[in-house]
């Protein structure tokens, strides 16, 4: 996969409480694939990891805030899950509007296991066919979605998945659906 996604800038969203491998493997993936990656988030500094939501496991540095971005930022967005991450996204008009834009623009977006929490408070998948960790799927459900239990889901330009066990089949379908997005003037052009 080394090359599909040179020149590309890839938006990870993510707060404090993320998933660290639902973040880590998917970022490692789209950059081994060429791909720059951002972390945004709601505020500065460093987010706090989570293994299974309840180790600690370490920081990222976040490299932008969402205030601070738009959607002509980058080709590609990607969403951890984690428990806590998703939910505290969802409080924050910024990211919520940030995910909305993604994808009624029409550019790749992933997702993984409580990620596509995400999509409910932006209403964005009534109507859709999607995959996410069990807890979620009523909520899924309840906004119009159509839930299936499959290990990856791609419907029209996003890609959803269950868990970490899934993240070997994710982190390589959406390196796949991030290439066929065109490369961006604006995003290319930023260092």
């Amino acid at each position: 996969m080394a090359h599909l996604l040179d020149g590309r800038r890839i938006a990870v969203l993510a707060t404090d409480g993320v998933e660290r491998v639902e973040l880590e493997q998917p970022r490692h993936a789209l950059e081994d694939a060429g791909a720059h990656t951002d972390v945004v988030s709601i505020d500065r500094g460093e987010i706090q990891a989570r293994d299974h939501d309840l180790v600690d496991a370490g920081t990222f540095a976040v490299n932008r805030l969402v205030d601070d971005v738009s959607v002509d930022d980058y080709e590609a967005l990607l969403l951890p899950g984690g428990t806590v991450n998703p939910d505290k996204l969802r409080m924050d008009p910024s990211a919520v509007q940030f995910v909305r834009a993604f994808v009624q623009s029409g550019k790749p977006v992933a997702s993984i296991c409580h990620g596509p929490w995400s999509f409910v408070e932006a209403d964005v998948v009534r109507g859709r066919r999607l995959t996410a960790w069990p807890s979620i799927r009523t909520d899924l459900r309840n906004a119009g979605t159509e839930v299936v239990d499959e290990q990856v889901v791609t419907d029209g330009n996003i890609t959803t998945s269950r868990s970490p066990d899934d993240l070997p089949a994710f982190c390589e379908r959406m390196v796949e659906e991030f290439a066929k997005a065109p490369e961006s003037a604006n995003a290319g052009d930023r260092a």
